[in-house]
């Protein structure tokens, strides 16, 4: 098969939906298909792989770092023509997401639409009453999503929520995948002998973006109380974002301040050791379709304390995998303390993750659902 992906994220912007777009294309080539991407142009060039095809776009003037693709491009209308793409793999319903529908329709082919976000929780990026936005996000994106050949739900919440506001169009929930060869558990000392990192010191971690939505400042608060309570503690956040000046001031005026790290940005593919050198992961996001940092750390077998939200919970299995916790930063921090303080109960969990992780978020098995789908698009139109 031929399929094209159409996303508004995409390196070297670091997010989940660059991680659900490369894993999908990665496992859609290694299963002897051809995927390309199109996605919008960097504000710097960079030296592009054959298989990606980038729009003109203009930096997001609410997000520093962010493109908006103009998704109007005869020569890109030509490219994909020529590619004679069977499938047309909308990530987004704005911006490139109608500019594949139009191609799609335009060739008779299908189209895919990946619902990964959770619009209305993003209003906050459009400088706009809040409220509305948030309403005509909502809106433009079900209506969107009605008038695609599929829908891709991330979890079953997703799934129901779609229904609920009345979209018709067939839905079928596919969580993105892990890859579990990459994503396992590790050594722990040479993973924290790589990042420099002290032996014994009990390692808290946050892998994410550093954005208002992401609830990271719960986190530090929580981790106050952690670091009087456990003796050494440390928490290493991975990410950066809008929000991170912010954060790191609020950690600045932590009473924990020594033992909270800013890591930055790091590549996917440099993962691995941060999650095989920690203890426990933490997660206070309220706004996920699915946390696939949390299907990541659950491959290393690395529990997770999370607060109890749509998409956290249909990856922590609550009490076995981890602990699901209200939305504030004491029960976080309670929770947190207890399994840090109990080691036989954490390593318990932590092979419990692993084998959750083996049995629902293989990248292997992800994708052959997927291009199971899209055969199944084709062949009801011959």
């Amino acid at each position: 098969m031929r399929v094209g992906l159409f996303t508004n994220n995409y390196l070297p912007f670091r997010g989940g939906v660059t991680t659900a777009v490369e894993t999908l294309r990665e496992g859609l080539d290694a299963l002897g298909h051809r995927a390309w991407v199109f996605a919008p142009a960097p504000a710097r060039a960079l030296p592009e792989p054959a298989f990606v095809f980038r729009y003109p776009s203009v930096p997001a003037p609410t997000y520093p770092g962010f493109a908006l693709p103009l998704p109007l491009s005869p020569r890109l209308a030509r490219t994909a023509r020529q590619l004679q793409l069977e499938i047309f793999h909308a990530q987004h319903p704005f911006l490139l997401g109608p500019a594949a529908r139009r191609l799609a329709r335009a060739e008779g082919r299908p189209i895919v639409f990946t619902y990964h976000t959770r619009y209305e929780k993003y209003a906050h990026y459009v400088p706009l009453p809040e409220r509305l936005v948030a309403a005509l996000a909502v809106r433009l994106s079900c209506r969107f999503a009605d008038a695609t050949d599929l829908v891709v739900a991330p979890s079953g919440h997703i799934a129901h929520v779609l229904a609920s506001r009345g979209v018709r169009a067939p839905v079928v929930v596919v969580p993105t995948g892990v890859d579990l060869d990459r994503f396992r558990p590790g050594d722990r000392e040479a993973a924290r002998r790589g990042l420099g990192l002290p032996p014994d010191a009990p390692i808290c971690l946050y892998v994410g973006r550093l954005d208002r939505e992401k609830s990271v400042e719960r986190i530090i608060e929580a981790f106050a109380s952690i670091a009087e309570a456990v003796s050494g503690a440390r928490l290493l956040l991975v990410g950066q974002g809008s929000h991170a000046g912010p954060l790191e001031r609020r950690a600045a005026a932590s009473r924990a301040h020594e033992r909270i790290h800013f890591v930055g940005g790091v590549a996917r593919g440099e993962l691995p050791p941060y999650y095989q050198a920690s203890d426990l992961f933490l997660f206070a996001s309220e706004t996920e379709t699915q946390g696939l940092v949390l299907a990541e750390a659950h491959a290393c077998g690395l529990p997770a304390v999370a607060v109890r939200a749509s998409g956290v919970d249909e990856v922590i299995r609550d009490g076995e995998t981890g602990l699901l916790t209200k939305a504030e930063a004491a029960e976080l921090a309670d929770a947190a303390i207890g399994l840090l303080l109990d080691r036989s109960r954490r390593e318990n969990m932590a092979r419990a993750a692993r084998g959750c992780a083996e049995a629902e978020f293989s990248a292997v098995r992800q994708v052959a659902v997927m291009a199971g789908q899209y055969r199944a698009l084709l062949e009801r139109r011959r």
